[in-house]
């Protein structure tokens, strides 16, 4: 009675799976989607009958290169083969300095170790390099300093100028206006 039980169920299953499949492949039967990546200017293809054409469409100068996702990969097979020559002479590096737990003084390497690694990944890092930004802000600031310089320096001499000028005329008038008395100074008497 077991046996015929398991049967059934399995039967019921197997019906109940059979039926489920019918709406998914239905699905299927659809038009069919065709995504195509093309470069510059040239032309989508066209779409044939039962099928949906996507164009992605990405500068000239993405047509040879090697596609972003795959770019930045930390796969080990896309490291350089320097770095890995690099890699193998470190390892019966010991002692002072080799950041490893053997020898005297080999924990003191660890911190240059990490130093030149952050140096490492900034300097690879594909994201914006403040640094060169912050470099060409300044550079641009610095060729247009002395014009800068020149006019603020005219427009102060401008300025003492004109001051010294409405002083002098101030002084004349005030001579103008009052009475000339260039009368002589007494001269001492003697000891």
């Amino acid at each position: 009675m077991s046996r015929t039980l398991s049967a059934a169920i399995a039967a019921a299953a197997f019906g109940l799976a059979a039926g489920l499949a019918t709406p998914a492949a239905a699905q299927g039967e659809g038009e069919k989607v065709n995504q195509v990546i093309v470069y510059g200017d040239d032309p989508c293809p066209q779409s044939a009958a039962g099928e949906i054409t996507v164009c992605a469409r990405k500068a000239e100068s993405e047509r040879y290169r090697i596609p972003e996702a795959l770019r930045g990969s930390e796969s080990p097979d896309n490291t350089a083969w320097t770095n890995r020559v690099t890699a193998y002479e470190t390892v019966g590096a010991f002692g002072t300095l080799s950041c490893s737990p053997v020898g005297a003084g080999g924990s003191l390497g660890c911190t240059q170790r990490l130093i030149d690694a952050a140096y490492a990944e900034k300097s690879g890092d594909s994201s914006i390099r403040f640094s060169e930004l912050i470099a060409k802000e300044r550079e641009k600031r610095l060729s247009t300093i002395d014009e800068q310089a020149a006019e603020q320096q005219a427009r102060v001499e401008a300025a003492e100028k004109a001051y010294m000028e409405r002083q002098q005329k101030k002084e004349a008038e005030e001579d103008a206006a009052s009475p000339a008395t260039t009368a002589p100074l007494p001269t001492p008497k003697g000891n």
